[in-house]
C-alpha cells in the first residue's frame, strides 16, 4: 500500500506505477464518483500534473489525462463539470505543501514520451452490464450488444416504426455523448460501412436516445457510453471517436417546423431562467444555422 493522501470526496493511494482513485459514498459526493466507486490510473495515463488555487480556501490537484488514455474522459469530450471530473482532487489549503510533495511525485513519473494519445486505453472502462432510462426508452450494454427499447411515452413515431433496436459493437464506429445538463442531450451510436443514413435529429434516429430532465443522467449514460466506446476500440479499430468530428449526418438540412418548434421551446427555457442569454443566442443561432 502507497501512501494516501485524502481530500473532499476522494482519496489518492499514491503506488510506484499508478494512482488508485477511491471516491467516498455520501449524499454530498457527486454521483459519478459513486458510481465510478475507484479508479486506477497508471502513470503512462497521465500528460501532467498540476497544483491551483480552489474555490473557499481548497486547492486542487489536477492529474491531467492523455488524450485517448480514459474512455471515460474520451466520451465526456470536456463536457464534464469541474466538480465531476474524477482527476481533480480538492483539498483544504492547509494541505498545499503536502499536495505540492505528491504533485512533485508524480510529474517525476511523467516522460515525455507519454504524452500523446497511446494505442489503446489505459484506464479500464466501467464494467458491463450497464443500463439506464433515457426519456425515449430503455438502453442496456451487455459487452457485446447495445439495445434500446423503445417506450410508449417518449419515443417519436420514426423509432416506433423502425422497432427495437440492438447493435453489436463490432458494427460500430463509435459514440457521441451529449451531457443530459445540456440542450438536446443524447447519446447515439455511430454505424461504420452502413448504407443507412443516419437522421440528424436524435429523436429521429434509431441508433440514438435522448435525454430529458431526470432521464439519462451523467452518472449513469457516461459510464454507459465509456464502456460502449471500451469495446469498440477493443473490437477493432474505431471509425470515429467520441465527441470527436461531425457526426455522418451533419450535412442533412432539418423540417424549418421542426425548426421553429424547438426555438419555441429554447424560448420557454430561457424565460424559465434554465439558459442564459447567451446559451439562447449561440444555440438559437445554431438551429437556425441548420435551415
Amino acid at each position: 500500500m502507497g501512501d494516501v493522501l485524502a481530500g473532499f470526496h476522494a482519496a489518492w493511494e499514491f503506488e510506484s506505477d499508478s494512482v488508485l482513485i477511491r471516491f467516498e459514498r455520501g449524499i454530498r459526493t457527486p454521483k459519478l464518483y459513486q458510481a465510478l466507486g475507484e479508479r486506477r490510473i497508471p502513470h503512462e495515463a497521465i500528460a501532467a500534473v498540476t497544483l491551483s488555487p480552489g474555490k473557499r480556501g481548497t486547492v486542487v490537484l489536477h492529474a491531467v489525462p492523455r488524450p485517448g488514455a480514459d474512455p471515460l474522459m474520451e466520451a465526456a469530450a470536456g463536457q464534464l463539470k469541474d466538480g465531476c471530473d474524477p482527476y481533480r482532487l480538492v483539498l483544504p489549503a492547509e494541505r498545499e505543501t503536502l499536495a505540492e510533495y505528491y504533485a512533485d511525485e508524480l510529474r517525476a513519473q511523467i516522460t515525455s514520451d507519454d504524452t500523446g494519445p497511446p494505442d489503446r486505453y489505459l484506464v479500464a472502462a466501467p464494467e458491463a452490464p450497464l443500463h439506464f432510462k433515457a426519456y425515449d426508452g430503455k438502453a442496456s450494454f451487455d459487452g457485446k450488444l447495445v439495445s434500446f427499447r423503445w417506450f410508449w411515452t417518449g419515443a417519436s413515431s420514426a423509432k416506433w416504426k423502425a422497432g427495437d433496436q440492438s447493435f453489436p459493437v463490432t458494427d460500430l464506429g463509435g459514440i457521441e455523448w451529449r451531457s443530459p445538463e445540456v440542450f438536446e442531450g443524447h447519446l447515439r451510436l455511430l454505424r461504420h460501412d452502413s448504407p443507412v443514413v443516419q437522421p440528424a435529429q436524435a429523436d429521429q434516429d434509431p441508433a440514438a436516445v435522448v435525454f430529458g430532465l431526470g432521464y439519462g443522467p451523467v452518472h449513469e449514460s457516461l459510464p454507459f457510453a465509456a464502456s460502449v466506446l471500451a469495446a469498440i476500440r477493443s473490437s477493432g479499430p474505431a471509425l470515429t471517436s467520441a465527441g470527436v468530428g461531425a457526426t455522418p449526418t451533419s450535412a442533412v438540412r432539418r423540417d424549418p417546423a421542426d425548426i421553429a418548434d424547438r426555438i419555441r421551446h429554447l424560448g420557454e427555457l430561457h424565460q424559465a431562467g434554465l439558459l442564459t442569454d447567451e446559451e439562447f443566442t449561440a444555440k438559437k443561432a445554431e438551429l437556425l444555422a441548420e435551415l
